[in-house]
């Protein structure tokens, strides 16, 4: 038979002929990955018989390639299975083997056609499990190691926490989780704003960790914890003989501490108006002047703020400068209060108990849907730091592995919800103390952080209030 150029006889032994180089290619391909691998490999057919296998294993088994092509496993190999895997057709990943008195941890692949099993695949991943056990220990040797030193730098920087600390799945909060991740890169002045126990705190220790001064310092400063006397001393230092009492050396303030790191100024709606001109001197200039210092001296840090009342309010009272808010407002991240982000609260339940077994040694499985419908209901005006006080405290007071809407304050409950029925385990006492301590957290909730107001509208002294605070750590 004539074959005509260019006819269909020509075409299909072109065809032939390129499928044929590229299987000879592939099978070229094949020997050198089989040759030059550090594992030993070896295949065998469904009956058992060696199709290939690389040097690797031939060298282990002191025999070469040629001896064991074409005999059956069995006959090479001592205490295989690669002959049973191809009957079973169940793979054996990461078994113990014996071989010449050595233990191998080997792997056999079945490999499938049309159903059947047509070939064996077997792999060598340690030719000694004493290999094996040096590199796990070696391992777990180098993971301690890096743990004690994360650990230890952690202190040293005064980091705790990262986004993922911050616990959430809802859209609300994954939205200011994204946009803090994108501002952490950055080296702009954030402000933090979010009622308290919104986890402004933990979002300032993530957005440090996640930025490029992650290796510096972390400094934190509650403005309103420091006497209005002692801000400029505490922020910006003083240099020996300042004033009466000074230490001899001096100190260093804080920014002069954050140098090459961030500072977190807390409840930064506390800064009386004096230091709020000094505070933007330094975002302005990126200097500080200590007291009874000679000359500025300069400070590279990044500034995060942060505030629980509503900054534009008291800048149209005359108690907040503009020109400093603009300049802390660069980027501002609104953290939604825990009543925003209501599907959260199953998640934070389970994470806080999970830390307060750890804490207590309590043991704890859960809470009953009831108690966990009772949480979702209810506002939380102290937000996430209420809702782990509770917990905490509800832990002493169960009566079982799990938490009951019996186990839980009175507060909590709604008036009529299932399963609700009258405590009579609580003492007097307790009852009295909740409900003081859910009254002074209203009282500075709806006067957003403003103490002096709040004790007023209790009837008590300021330090009387304060004093309440500390017992029942409620922070602004």
């Amino acid at each position: 038979m004539r074959i005509k150029k260019g006819g269909w006889g020509h075409r299909l032994l072109n065809t032939l002929a390129s499928a044929r180089e590229r299987a000879e290619k592939e099978r070229s391909m094949l020997e050198d990955a089989l040759g030059h691998a550090y594992e030993g490999l070896i295949i065998t057919d469904a009956d058992g018989i060696i199709l290939k296998i690389n040097e690797a294993y031939a060298r282990f088994l002191g025999l070469r390639v040629e001896e064991m092509v074409g005999r059956h496993v069995t006959e090479v190999i001592e205490n295989t299975r690669m002959h049973i895997v191809a009957r079973s057709g169940v793979p054996e990943i990461a078994q113990i083997q014996e071989i010449r008195g050595r233990e191998m941890v080997c792997s056999r692949i079945p490999i499938f056609e049309d159903g059947k099993v047509v070939a064996v695949v077997g792999k060598v991943m340690f030719q000694d499990v004493a290999d094996l056990f040096a590199m796990t220990d070696k391992f777990k040797k180098l993971k301690s190691e890096l743990e004690y030193y994360k650990s230890e730098l952690s202190k040293r920087l005064s980091v705790k926490y990262s986004f993922n600390h911050i616990v959430g799945t809802s859209k609300e909060l994954e939205w200011v989780k994204e946009l803090g991740r994108r501002v952490a890169r950055s080296n702009t002045t954030v402000l933090l704003k979010g009622e308290s126990g919104t986890g402004k705190e933990l979002f300032a220790h993530a957005i440090h960790i996640e930025s490029h001064r992650a290796l510096g310092p972390f400094i934190k400063v509650n403005c309103a914890a420091i006497p209005e006397n002692l801000f400029e001393a505490e922020l910006f230092g003083y240099k020996e003989g300042a004033f009466t009492g000074a230490r001899i050396r001096g100190k260093r303030g804080r920014f002069a501490m954050a140098h090459h790191g961030t500072i977190f100024l807390d409840e930064v709606s506390e800064l009386p108006l004096n230091m709020q001109v000094k505070l933007l001197r330094v975002l302005q200039e990126r200097e500080i002047e200590p007291v009874g210092g000679e000359r500025p001296e300069p400070v590279d840090v990044r500034i995060i703020a942060a505030s629980n009342r509503d900054l534009e309010t008291l800048v149209r009272q005359g108690l907040f400068r503009h020109d400093l808010y603009y300049r802390l407002n660069v980027v501002m991240l609104e953290i939604p209060p825990l009543r925003a982000r209501r599907d959260d609260i199953p998640l934070l339940i389970r994470f806080h108990l999970r830390q307060l077994e750890k804490e207590t040694g309590i043991p704890v499985e859960g809470v009953t849907p009831e108690v966990e419908e009772a949480f979702k209901n209810y506002p939380w005006p102290g937000n996430i730091r209420e809702l782990r006080n509770v917990l905490e405290q509800t832990l002493y007071l169960k009566g079982g592995n799990t938490i009951t809407i019996q186990d839980i304050p009175r507060f909590l409950v709604r008036s009529g919800a299932p399963g609700e029925s009258p405590d009579q385990h609580r003492t007097l006492k307790y009852i009295l103390q909740q409900v003081e301590e859910e009254t002074i957290r209203r009282a500075i909730q709806e006067e957003k952080g403003n103490r002096l107001a709040a004790a007023a509208r209790l009837g008590i002294s300021k330090s009387s209030l304060y004093a309440k605070a500390a017992q029942y750590e409620i922070d602004d």
